[in-house]
């Protein structure tokens, strides 16, 4: 319901506007705050996939660098060794 202001002679009436409680706005940033919370995340996604690829990398280049004793123990051969060894990170 709205509320009656009396102005002098005239009567005017309001309409309520729409007010969010705290409930409502639970796990809903807005603003700048709900700006830069979505930036750090996307920066933190990417750091993490960045770091991923990285590690697939080192662990390629680990393959290439094993002996053949050590390639035949964990049942990798030196081709499929090299094979895996030369591929780009991102593969």
């Amino acid at each position: 319901m709205g509320t009656i202001c009396n102005l002098g002679r005239k009567t005017m009436s309001t309409i309520e506007t729409i007010r969010h409680t705290s409930i409502e706005l639970v796990g809903r940033p807005s603003g700048r705050r709900g700006f830069v919370s979505r930036i750090v995340r996307v920066v933190r996604s990417l750091a993490q996939q960045i770091a991923a690829l990285i590690e697939r990398r080192r662990g390629r280049l680990v393959l290439l660098e094993m002996t053949d004793e050590q390639l035949r123990d964990i049942g990798v051969s030196r081709s499929d060794a090299y094979r895996e060894g030369i591929r780009r990170f991102w593969d």
